[in-house]
This record gives C-alpha cells, sequence and structure tokens, in this order.
C-alpha cells in the first residue's frame, strides 16, 4: 500500500466520528441477526412466510413508519462498518506478505458484505423491495451460462462452507474475545456465552448455505442456491427439523444480541 493511502486510512481510524458510526453498525448488524432468529423460529412453528434473512428481516422492518426511520439508521450504520473494515485492511501489518494479504482481503470482504446489505438496506428505505434468495438464485443461473460456470459455483460453495467452519471454530476457541473489552463479572460471561453460541449458529447456517451452493453445482438446480433462507428452511426438512431450525434461530439472535454487545465493548483500536 501507498504511504499516501496508509496516513489517509490511519487518520481515518483515529476519527472518532467514524469509531462511533462502526459502533452504530455492530449494533443494526446485531439487529438484523435478532430479527433473521426471530423469523426462523416463527418458520419453524409454522407461522409466517418472510424470508428468513436479511431483506426477509428489512422488509419486516418496512412494514411501519418507524421501520423506514431505523432502515436509514441501518444504512447509515452498515456504510459506516463497510468503511471502517477497509480503512482497517489497509491498516494490516505482518511481516509475511502472503498473511498480510490474505488479512487485508479478509477485512475487504466483510466491507462487501455489509456494503451489500447497506445497498438492501437503502433499497427498502427508499420504498423498493429485494429479495436476497431471489437475487441469489439470479446469480447462479448467470454464473451456470457461462463457460467454468459450473467450477465457479462450485469454488463459491466451498469458500461459504468453509466460511461457516471458520465461525464454528472462532465460537469453540471463542478467539472472538480478542475482539473485545468485555465487563467484568456476570455480565462480561454472558457476553462470551452469547458469542460462543452466536459464532457456532452462524457458522452451521453458512456452512448449509454453501453446502447448498454446491449442490446446485453438482445438480445445475440454481434453486437450491437460495442462500441463509434456503438453508434455514431446509433445515426444517430435516429429521427433527422444527427443533434444529428453532435452536439456530434462538442461536441467530444470541449472534445478534453478541454484536449488540461488540458495538459497546468492541475494540476499535
Amino acid at each position: 500500500m501507498s504511504g499516501s493511502a496508509t496516513k489517509v486510512a490511519g487518520a481515518a481510524r483515529n476519527s472518532t466520528a467514524l469509531k462511533l458510526l462502526a459502533r452504530l453498525g455492530y449494533a443494526v448488524n446485531g439487529l438484523l441477526h435478532v430479527l433473521i432468529g426471530a423469523i426462523a423460529i416463527s418458520v419453524a412453528v409454522g407461522g409466517g412466510g418472510a424470508e428468513a434473512d436479511q431483506s426477509g428481516a428489512l422488509s419486516e422492518l418496512a412494514s411501519n413508519p418507524v421501520g423506514i426511520a431505523l432502515l436509514w439508521v441501518i444504512t447509515v450504520g452498515l456504510f459506516a462498518l463497510g468503511l471502517w473494515q477497509i480503512v482497517s485492511g489497509f491498516l494490516v501489518r505482518d511481516s509475511d506478505a502472503k498473511k498480510r494479504w490474505g488479512k487485508r482481503l479478509s477485512e475487504f470482504g466483510k466491507a462487501v458484505v455489509y456494503v451489500a446489505v447497506g445497498v438492501t438496506a437503502l433499497t427498502f428505505a427508499l420504498g423498493g423491495s429485494k429479495s436476497s434468495a431471489s437475487s441469489s438464485k439470479s446469480a447462479s443461473d448467470q454464473l451456470l451460462a457461462k463457460p467454468g460456470g459450473v467450477f465457479v459455483l462450485l469454488v463459491v460453495g466451498l469458500a461459504i462452507v468453509s466460511i461457516g467452519v471458520f465461525f464454528v471454530v472462532r465460537g469453540v476457541t471463542k478467539k472472538f474475545e480478542k475482539d473485545l473489552t468485555p465487563p467484568s463479572g456476570s455480565l462480561g460471561r454472558v457476553v462470551v456465552l452469547l458469542g460462543v453460541v452466536g459464532y457456532i449458529a452462524k457458522g452451521i447456517i453458512l456452512a448449509v448455505v454453501g453446502i447448498l451452493f454446491v449442490a446446485a453445482a453438482f445438480t445445475l438446480d440454481t434453486s437450491k442456491a437460495s442462500g441463509m433462507d434456503g438453508a434455514l428452511k431446509s433445515l426444517a426438512s430435516l429429521p427433527f427439523g422444527v427443533t434444529i431450525l428453532i435452536a439456530v434461530g434462538v442461536g441467530l439472535i444470541a449472534y445478534g444480541l453478541y454484536l449488540g454487545a461488540r458495538a459497546r465493548y468492541g475494540r476499535l483500536d
């Protein structure tokens, strides 16, 4: 990275305003996960037909005036969090070039995800609508229509599975604790417990999403590549699926609450 880019990134990261907005981003991302978890539980018990993903959660918010105002807050928070990840990527330090660029790409990848959800939130805030499941299927259709598309879809699926495994390992080993300066006592223990449960649940869902993409690549059936909504609803068809889906829904709510705690206690240095 050039010295000027690093200098600008350093100045941005020291900005109190950007830090506050990044914390807002964690908070609103947490809210979305709580809503997704609630939708998943609703689906498990046979209620509602909302998509159990970010677009479903945003659609629920868009159904009332207070929710519309909150959508604007979510948009700002997620864009700010995306900017924070980009800044963090520029400031990654490691003597090993491969590790350094690996960490940078990880930060930039998170930024893409946050900005993408932010764009979806903006779409709903402006009165439009968007289906993450339909978008995922459409993108898969376009991939399969191109030479080598099956291979690309397979790689995407395996990459998502690996991210899911990463989340599970991060939860089991509690490595996420390095991102926090948790309070002492019982509140700190609750925050850590929420992180463990939340990371494992989110990892399981991501792994299922990846597996469905892999299945779509092998079967040439892009209806399987329907993102988080398809992954959650596919769990309901398994033996004891209702129980599993409720458990995962509770886990996603735990992850959302953890992100809320990270908004307060997260290390932004």
